[in-house]
C-alpha cells in the first residue's frame, strides 16, 4: 500500500481511519522541517509511537512524576539503557525496578500523549511504510486505532472550551475554602483528584503541567472542571521572576520565533522554487534580496546555509543589541522581513502565488499557540505574524490601485 501525501490535503485522522479500517500494518511517518513522529501499526491498531529528538527519558519522568521510581535508580537506568541500546521500559524492568504491566500502563500513556498531538498539526509530509514494526522495542502495547481518533477529535473540540477557563501562566492556583457544593455532594474523577492533590496554594499551571503524572491534556481538563465546580480558584499573581529567569523567558520566545519565522521563511521559498525553479534568474534575485540582516542565521531560507542548526549563532546576535529595545527590535525586523518577502512574491509571480504565500504563512500561526502559552501572549507573537501579513496586504492594496 502506498500511502503519502501532506495534512493540508489529507487530515491525521482520515489517515488513521484508513490505516485502522485495512488492518494495515507498518509505519507511519510524519515530519515538518523542525519535528517528525513515528507511529507503528500492527493489524490496524497502533502499539508503538515515537517522538524523533524528544527526551528519551519520557517514560522515566512518567514513572518518577508517579513516585514510581527513585532519581538516582532512574539515572542508573538510563546510563544502562543507553549502553545497552535496549529499550528503558524492557531496562527498568531487567532491574526489577517494575513489572511488565507497570511500564505498559506508562508506555500506553507516552504513546497516546504523541499521537494526539499530531491531531493539532495542520500540515507536514507524511508516509506510510508497510510491511515494517519498529526495531528494538520489546515491550509493545495494543491500543484500538478507532478510540483513539474518537478522543484525539473529541479532545481537539474540548481544547478551545478548555483554554476560555484556566488562568494565565503567572497565576497561582489554591482551594477554595469556601466551596459551593456540600462535602458529600463533592464527586471527581481519579485524575481530577490527582490534580487536586498538586494545588497547594503555591503552583501555577505550567507548574502543574510539571508536576502531574496524567499528561498536559489530562491535567488542563482537571483544573478546568476544578475550576467550573469552584472548587479551585486564583490566588494571586507568582512573585515576579528574578533576572536570570527573566532571560530564560526572553531566550524561550525567541526560540519560539527562530522556529516560526524560520517555518515560513522556507514555506515562501519553496513556493517560488516550485513555480519558478531554482535554475532560473528570477529565483536567485529573489534570495538575493534577503541575504542580509537577520535572515543569514535562518537555514529554512537560504539553501547555501549550514543544515545544522543556527539559534544559537541567532540568539548570540540578538544579545548584541540593548535589552530595553531587544525585544521590540527584534519584532519589528522580523515583521518586516516577512512583509518584504510576501510583497516580492507579488511583484515577481502575481495575485496568485501571493494568496498561496499568505495561506502558508497564516497556516504557521498556530504553532506558537502550542507552545509557551503565556509566552506567546505576552509577546504577541501569533499577532506580529499576522502583521506581516497585514503590512503586504496594505502595500499590494496601493499597488494595484495605483496601476
Amino acid at each position: 500500500m502506498s500511502l503519502t501525501g501532506n495534512l493540508k490535503t489529507v487530515s491525521f485522522p482520515d489517515i488513521l481511519q484508513l490505516l485502522s479500517t485495512g488492518k494495515k500494518t507498518g509505519i507511519l511517518q510524519v515530519a515538518t522541517s523542525a519535528r517528525q513522529k513515528e507511529v507503528a501499526f500492527r493489524d490496524g491498531n497502533i502499539i508503538h509511537a515515537s517522538a524523533i529528538n524528544s527526551t528519551e527519558d519520557l517514560l522515566g519522568n512518567l514513572l518518577l512524576k508517579r513516585g514510581k521510581i527513585s532519581k538516582a535508580d532512574l539515572d542508573k537506568a538510563i546510563v544502562l539503557h543507553k549502553q545497552t541500546g535496549r529499550q528503558l521500559g524492557t531496562t527498568l524492568v531487567d532491574m526489577n525496578l517494575f513489572d511488565r504491566e507497570e511500564v505498559v500502563e506508562c508506555l500506553k500513556m507516552q504513546i497516546e500523549e504523541i499521537v494526539y498531538n499530531l491531531f493539532s498539526w495542520q500540515e507536514g509530509e507524511f508516509k506510510f511504510v508497510e510491511g515494517v514494526l519498529p526495531k528494538k522495542v520489546p515491550i509493545m502495547v495494543e491500543l484500538s486505532t478507532t478510540n483513539i481518533i474518537m478522543e484525539g477529535t473529541r479532545r481537539i473540540d474540548e481544547w478551545v472550551e478548555i483554554q476560555k477557563v484556566l488562568p494565565p501562566d503567572d497565576i497561582i492556583l489554591r482551594l477554595n475554602p469556601s466551596p459551593r457544593a456540600k462535602r458529600d455532594e463533592i464527586t471527581m474523577t481519579l485524575e481530577e483528584y490527582r490534580v487536586l492533590s498538586l494545588i497547594n496554594g503555591e503552583r501555577t499551571m505550567p507548574d502543574l503541567i510539571e508536576a502531574s503524572p496524567i499528561g498536559e491534556f489530562v491535567t488542563c481538563r482537571a483544573v478546568y472542571k476544578l475550576i467550573v465546580a469552584g472548587l479551585v480558584q486564583a490566588a494571586g499573581k507568582a512573585e515576579r521572576k528574578n533576572e536570570e529567569e527573566i532571560q530564560n523567558d526572553e531566550e524561550i520566545v525567541l526560540s519560539i520565533l527562530f522556529a516560526l519565522y524560520n517555518n515560513c521563511f522556507y514555506r515562501i521559498k519553496s513556493l517560488v522554487e516550485t513555480i519558478v525553479g531554482d535554475e532560473n534568474p528570477m529565483f536567485h534575485k529573489y534570495l538575493s534580496g534577503f541575504r542580509n540582516g537577520f535572515l543569514v542565521y535562518f537555514p529554512g531560507f537560504d539553501p547555501n546555509a549550514d543544515i545544522s542548526p543556527t539559534f544559537d549563532r541567532f540568539y548570540n546576535e540578538i544579545l548584541k543589541i540593548p535589552p530595553a529595545v531587544r525585544m521590540h527590535t527584534v519584532m519589528s525586523a522580523l515583521e518586516n522581513m516577512l512583509s518584504n518577502q510576501i510583497e516580492y512574491v507579488f511583484y515577481f509571480l502575481g495575485t496568485g502565488p501571493y494568496r498561496q504565500a499568505i495561506n502558508l504563512v497564516k497556516k504557521e500561526v498556530s504553532e506558537p499557540l502550542a507552545l509557551k502559552r503565556e509566552l506567546v501572549k505576552r509577546y504577541q507573537i501569533d499577532e506580529n505574524l499576522i502583521n506581516s501579513v497585514k503590512k503586504a496586504e496594505r502595500v499590494v492594496k496601493l499597488v494595484k490601485g495605483a496601476s
